[in-house]
């Protein structure tokens, strides 16, 4: 099941804090965001969340807890898939080529590319 786009920026907010309870998940998304989000709306997201289940819901107490069900890895790889299926004709190398030629890569992330691709070059000869 793929999140929609405010779903994603709840599963950022139960990623990074972990278990919370939609009165902090809303704090959390009024701090960071331009306007104001009724509690209501993030509840009632969350709640739809929990139906498709994006997250999990603890209410052995009062107040419930939401928890992310949808790993942030396996959410960025189908985002990414269907972004390079539907931008790149599927091609990754593509992508790689024209974020690669933006010029915004710092020597750090060109040495872990280059790692990454000395590592598949080992794999591919390996198969």
């Amino acid at each position: 099941m793929q999140p929609t786009e405010g779903e994603l920026v709840i599963l950022q907010v139960l990623w990074s804090d972990g278990p919370s309870t939609v009165r902090a998940v809303n704090e959390r998304l009024n701090a960071e965001s331009e306007r104001e989000i009724g509690y209501t709306t993030t509840l009632k997201l969350m709640q739809l969340m929990l139906s498709k289940g994006l997250v999990s819901r603890d209410d052995s107490t009062r107040t419930h807890v939401y928890a992310a069900e949808l790993p942030r890895e396996k959410a960025q790889q189908n985002l990414l898939q269907r972004f390079v299926d539907s931008t790149f004709g599927g091609s990754a190398g593509s992508l790689v080529l024209r974020a690669l030629g933006e010029g915004q890569t710092s020597p750090e992330e060109l040495a872990a590319i280059k790692q990454l691709i000395k590592q598949l070059e080992n794999e591919a000869s390996n198969d």
